[in-house]
């Protein structure tokens, strides 16, 4: 039997991508035309194919299935709304490794069927986010406001019933792979809007990234006072630069607190000494990951 994965690199053939010279299968949250699709074709090429998955749940499913994806692609934080902090927690528990990120900026677009005018407009559909992203441009006029389940679900939905009085708000890749025109680009009220994504694979799956300049951790300090001061303290006498740290209760304890740390530097030795030097400061640590620190498109 042949499976998803196998079915769907077969049908893109050999393609080269930005990343592996066969495109990848990664599994994504939503549906085809969502942002975390335009991300992957971001990261690995346009070859890449996707799993879309419901949930984020199902995505790291999916992600250590071997014979279902090549790993996954999650939203890990946004510039306006912060950390998604589920998934922090889905990544603790994965056992997956992180081999990239990229920076994506958010554009929201109103999409609509050809032919279609805004005085033809009488609804827009979009997810929640999305909406409340966009009131600036939408208070202009008095249309109503439908909240569904996915930005690129809305688009399919009115392309497939040629809808002449409802607009969806989603990516410009939903307008390619569902023949919509933009009728109106970038309505965010914010223009910058960043989401920042992870690439996540298994492990075996992994090399180290012997040239990467970016590393995440999580260590749970010591329960003492002043013991987080210390690790700060070791990660600064070394120069490296603590581009996150993000703070999460350990289950079940008196308020003691794990942390995640994304770290910056210039050589790697330079990680591996302040990993040996904190090591005696934290009751553990975990590496999710070191690579190439990520680029902005």
């Amino acid at each position: 039997m042949t499976s998803k994965k196998e079915e769907s690199k077969s049908k893109e053939g050999d393609a080269p991508s930005l990343t592996e010279e066969v495109a990848p299968h990664i599994a994504i949250q939503g549906y085809e035309g969502c942002f975390h699709q335009q991300a992957a074709q971001y990261y690995f090429g346009k070859h890449v194919t996707v799993e879309c998955c419901a949930t984020f749940k199902e995505v790291i499913a999916a992600a250590k299935d071997k014979s279902r994806t090549d790993g996954c692609i999650m939203a890990i934080e946004n510039s306006i709304a912060g950390s998604i902090l589920p998934n922090y927690n889905l990544l603790q528990s994965s056992g997956l490794k992180i081999v990239g990120e990229i920076y994506m900026q958010i554009h929201q677009n109103l999409l609509v069927n050809h032919g279609v005018e805004l005085e033809d407009i009488k609804e827009v559909h979009s997810h929640t986010m999305a909406l409340q992203q966009c009131y600036e441009f939408l208070d202009q006029y008095k249309w109503k406001l439908v909240e569904t389940e996915d930005t690129a679900l809305s688009a399919k939905h009115i392309a497939q019933y040629k809808s002449k009085h409802i607009a969806a708000i989603a990516s410009t890749l939903a307008a390619e792979i569902y023949d919509l025109k933009v009728l109106a680009p970038k309505i965010q009220t914010l223009k910058k809007n960043y989401t920042r994504f992870l690439v996540l694979k298994r492990p075996e799956d992994v090399k180290e990234e012997q040239i990467g300049n970016k590393a995440s951790i999580n260590f749970k300090t010591i329960h003492k006072e002043g013991a987080l001061a210390r690790v700060l303290g070791v990660i600064a006498i070394h120069k490296v630069n603590l581009s996150k740290l993000q703070s999460f209760p350990i289950p079940g304890s008196d308020f003691k607190y794990q942390f995640h740390a994304d770290m910056e530097f210039d050589n790697i030795k330079t990680f591996h000494r302040v990993i040996e030097k904190i090591t005696p400061l934290t009751e553990g640590i975990k590496i999710y990951g070191i690579y190439k620190k990520g680029i902005w498109k």
